[in-house]
């Protein structure tokens, strides 16, 4: 018998990827994602130490139990590797109340998986599955402004600029999409 406070969590599967919420057993792999520099080019955030990855990976586990979505481990359906994070989160970033009160989404993938359509698949998955789930809502994101693919494919999804802050010291874009966006 299931746990009634413990709902089954989704996994996703699209024609390449298997989409489902982390596990303790992905700590190395993510981590090894979160180190490469080809991956972390674009991010704000220094160079985390083990114990901060662990409490990252913590966090994005505890992000289903406390509000049941969170950011989805992405892998190849063909042979399971690990290929990177997408999904809506609630991060409590600080930039005002129009970003702050909406899910976030995020994506981000290993070197190895640039350009191959990936982050597209699993961002038009999730986005898919979050409204069927938790109902049509406005959702926010913050990128690099010298971060071009990830811009093209949060214009992909139906994000538009809604202005510019600081993160951690760095420039961001502001992005919001329409709960009734068209995806391109």
């Amino acid at each position: 018998m299931a746990d009634p406070l413990s709902p089954t969590l989704p996994v996703i599967r699209t024609p390449r990827l298997v989409l489902r919420p982390h596990r303790l057993s992905d700590f190395h792999d993510w981590r090894a994602m979160f180190l490469d520099e080809g991956t972390r080019r674009f991010l704000s955030s220094p160079l985390p130490s083990e114990e901060e990855s662990w409490n990252r990976l913590l966090r994005y586990i505890g992000h289903w139990s406390a509000l049941g979505y969170g950011l989805f481990g992405v892998f190849d359906r063909a042979d399971g590797r690990f290929l990177g994070d997408v999904g809506l989160a609630d991060f409590h970033r600080g930039l005002g109340a129009e970003f702050d009160r909406c899910p976030e989404v995020a994506w981000i993938m290993t070197s190895a998986a640039h350009g191959r359509g990936y982050a597209t698949e699993a961002a038009r998955a999730i986005h898919d599955w979050f409204a069927r789930t938790h109902g049509p809502q406005r959702t926010v994101a913050i990128i690099d402004p010298d971060n071009h693919p990830s811009l093209r494919l949060a214009a992909r999804m139906g994000y538009r600029p809604t202005g510019e802050c600081t993160y951690r010291n760095a420039s961001c874009v502001m992005l919001a999409r329409a709960p009734d966006a068209d995806v391109a």
